[in-house]
């Protein structure tokens, strides 16, 4: 016996995270050019950082001696201000994942359980499994959530519920008015934790204040990122808002230092970044145009998307992302998510979104 035959048996059980293939890897496995090599498989923002979150970036790198603010204190600040809301509502992370383990180390625990639907964001299951928790996945409606199936599943031992919307993998999005009827309808020691990575690709019809929930609902933890729309995938950072006393004790699990120095300077500049963002989401939107008519010309079936990326369904997704590969084009296979047919293709330039669908029609 050694000392890794004596950990918890849900420990030896998780299955890893598979992030996206990285380009470097792609290139020296098939002695391709980085440079020729088109990665489409991690939803990150092709137009790169926010100018101004990169100048504050490098800027605070002449610091990299010292510690960050381990309070984030500017950061919270910005956010609190542009959101309307109080600075002690808000703890940030390394990436929302952060965030979403600080909930599972602060909310559950062996023989609590944590409900979340299939084909649901892989972090779910991993971060309920880690501490011991027993996860609860209901089928998934349409690719996304069932909420009254999702609602029925709550058992006494239910401590958490994990709803992302927009839904990754799948990019399915839920009506707000369904969402805070659930809310209503959850016994109120079940936390909620809302996840809207995507939320700034929405467009303004599907926006909701969701903030304004937090007050009736004390049990909701909403977690947003700037890994997506901002572009600060690199950097991880991202944030949750919750009442203060749930705030607390997410931060009594919370890693000294969990956000670094360029990390909330780069943050808190592109907060200010507006027209950046909406290029963002100008770009996302033309790009989601050319590839869903792209496909539809190859008969290739998509789910409909409310995020930066989209479901295509290639038939056999094994074999279609390995000749893809070869061509140097890098999406993502879904399989883990119980989607072996199906791809998740991250919107791109247009160049990037044409070599993508030039490559699949030799493919299919």
């Amino acid at each position: 016996m050694n000392c890794c035959d004596l950990i918890p048996h849900w420990v030896r059980d998780i299955a890893p995270y598979q992030p996206g293939k990285p380009i470097s890897e792609l290139a020296r496995e098939l002695g391709l050019d980085e440079a020729d090599i088109v990665k489409l498989a991690s939803n990150e923002n092709p137009l790169g950082p926010s100018p101004r979150a990169l100048a504050a970036a490098q800027d605070a790198l002449h610091d990299m001696a010292l510690y960050p603010d381990g309070a984030g204190f500017a950061l919270k600040a910005r956010l609190a201000a542009k959101f309307g809301i109080a600075a002690k509502q808000i703890v940030l992370g390394n990436g929302s994942n952060d965030v979403l383990d600080m909930v599972a180390r602060a909310f559950l625990a062996p023989g609590d359980s944590a409900v979340f639907s299939q084909h649901a964001f892989a972090v779910y299951p991993i971060a309920t499994q880690t501490v011991g928790a027993t996860g609860v996945p209901v089928a998934a409606r349409a690719y996304g959530h069932d909420l009254n199936a999702m609602r029925a599943a709550i058992r006494e031992d239910t401590r958490v519920v994990w709803i992302a919307n927009p839904n990754n993998p799948t990019g399915t999005f839920l009506p707000w008015a369904d969402i805070e009827a659930f809310l209503a309808a959850v016994p109120e020691e079940v936390v909620v934790v809302l996840d809207e990575a995507y939320g700034e690709y929405l467009p303004t019809d599907d926006r909701a204040d969701t903030l304004a929930w937090i007050e009736r609902f004390p049990n909701l933890i909403i977690s947003r990122t700037f890994s997506k729309a901002y572009g600060l995938a690199g950097l991880r950072v991202g944030y949750g808002i919750a009442q203060p006393d749930v705030i607390d004790l997410l931060n009594r699990v919370r890693h000294p230092f969990n956000v670094n120095a360029p990390a909330l300077a780069a943050a808190e500049a592109a907060l200010d970044d507006v027209e950046f963002l909406l290029r963002s989401y100008a770009l996302n939107s033309a790009g989601m145009a050319q590839l869903v008519a792209g496909l539809k010309d190859m008969n290739v079936e998509t789910v409909p998307s409310k995020g930066n990326f989209l479901l295509a369904k290639v038939g056999d997704a094994a074999r279609i992302n390995q000749a893809l590969l070869q061509q140097g084009v890098i999406v993502r296979p879904v399989a883990n998510y119980g989607l072996p047919e199906f791809l998740r293709v991250s919107v791109g330039l247009a160049g990037q979104n044409a070599r993508f669908l030039e490559a699949l029609k030799t493919c299919l």
